[in-house]
């Protein structure tokens, strides 16, 4: 049982530290930038949960690594969800969340993240995200 739970957790971290590093790649960071890659799956993350209806976000959270899964719902207020953001909203929290000046500014950071996250969910999944978010968001969305 034990190393069941070993296992579990190792391939949670190896699927994570795989998310990071793409993230890592799109930016061309080494390693020792992975907080950049971390601040910025986490804040894009909670932007995206705090956006979806709840029985959306929830879904979508279980295509997620269970380490994902647990940033992604850190902090989380389902009663106060979804939050109406359009476009400018949401790239401004991108900035508030994301303290690191990088090249293409927080709209390259959201394309970066999603891009990341689409392939590691179904596109099905991938899609009813996709549908629950208004029009001008919607086209951020790869």
């Amino acid at each position: 049982m034990a190393e069941q739970l070993l296992s579990a957790f190792e391939s949670s971290l190896d699927k994570t530290n795989v998310m990071l590093k793409e993230i890592e790649s799109a930016y061309g960071w080494p390693k020792e930038q992975r907080n950049q890659s971390y601040a910025a799956l986490r804040t894009v993350l909670h932007l995206l949960r705090d956006r979806l209806p709840v029985q959306e976000s929830a879904e979508f959270a279980q295509q997620l690594p269970v380490l994902v899964r647990g940033i992604y719902f850190d902090g989380w207020q389902p009663e106060n969800v979804p939050i109406k953001l359009n476009r400018d909203d949401f790239l401004y929290e991108v900035r508030q969340g994301f303290p690191y000046d990088v090249q293409g500014g927080a709209q390259r950071v959201v394309q970066v993240v999603l891009d990341t996250l689409r392939r590691h969910v179904t596109q099905g999944e991938w899609e009813d995200v996709k549908a629950t978010m208004p029009r001008d968001l919607r086209q951020m969305i790869p």
